[in-house]
């Protein structure tokens, strides 16, 4: 299978420092080419933009999420389109989640996985039209706040026992996920969470959320688009998202290194701390 071939090349290529070192150099020249490309062609976020999306992915790739909240806590507040500002986010976490997925491939929950997106993909269209027809501010305050709350309680709890659930409960969770995605391009947070609570590994749990995520990003878009009316002032700017994905892959190489070498005990400590950054992103 190809993502299998990738995953080995990918094993194979970090072997290799002095390789690595080349190709980041050349990733790094990229990303200032990149700005450069963003800046001529009038995008008003430009530096500011790319920065934010190279910074928000190197930090949600240690634990495999939060790309959107982090990262959208600056582009709402430099795009004055929250429907732009989500197509940017989910053509970025597409990329991110690809080369994830790609490294991580052998650790993926197929049996698990098909459960949760039966749900997600349902919830997709109801994220999309409250997304559509609700104000910006009431949605992310209102999942911003939850996100705190939890992460909060999850951070400075006492370890209980795992969470004993059938497939039904993990369809329903990944409705939410569904929901939440189309929302605000954040269909990560409460497989994440699930996941976490039935007591998995590290590699489990993100064998499990990151395909899910990277599954939920491009159903977004393609109901995004069909539910969308037509709009000269919508669909003018969806292709200048592309120029933001350079950026958003090299973040994600130095996360997946970094998360390489962190203990599940570490793993699960990130992982609070950004469902409380995530909060926090999408609030302010």
């Amino acid at each position: 299978m190809i993502f299998r071939r990738l995953s080995d090349a990918i094993e194979r290529f970090r072997a290799r420092p002095f390789t690595m070192l080349l190709v980041g150099a050349a990733a790094i020249g990229l990303v200032l080419a990149e700005i450069t490309l963003v800046s001529t062609q009038g995008v008003r976020i430009g530096v500011f933009a790319v920065i934010s999306v190279l910074m928000a992915s190197t930090i949600s790739s240690i634990a495999g999420f939060a790309f959107s909240a982090l990262c959208g806590a600056l582009l709402f507040h430099l795009l004055n389109s929250p429907i732009y500002a989500v197509q940017v986010m989910i053509t970025c976490s597409i990329a991110i989640q690809l080369l994830s997925v790609v490294t991580l491939w052998r650790s993926i929950d197929w049996s698990s996985l098909f459960v949760f997106l039966a749900g997600g993909v349902l919830g997709v269209p109801v994220g999309v039209y409250l997304l559509l027809n609700l104000k910006t501010v009431v949605y992310r305050d209102v999942i911003g706040a939850l996100l705190i709350a939890y992460g909060g309680y999850l951070l400075f709890r006492s370890p209980t026992k795992s969470l004993r659930a059938g497939p039904i409960w993990d369809a329903c969770v990944g409705f939410v996920g569904g929901l939440t995605g189309g929302l605000a391009a954040f269909p990560g947070a409460a497989v994440t969470i699930w996941c976490g609570l039935k007591g998995w590994d590290k590699a489990r749990q993100r064998g499990v959320y990151q395909p899910f995520i990277l599954c939920m990003q491009p159903v977004s878009l393609i109901v995004i688009h069909v539910m969308q009316l037509p709009s000269p002032n919508t669909t003018q700017s969806d292709w200048t998202a592309l120029a933001f994905v350079p950026a958003a892959l090299l973040g994600t190489w130095f996360g997946l290194n970094i998360f390489k070498r962190m203990s599940d005990r570490q793993f699960d400590a990130i992982v609070n701390m950004l469902l409380i950054l995530s909060g926090i992103g999408l609030i302010i």
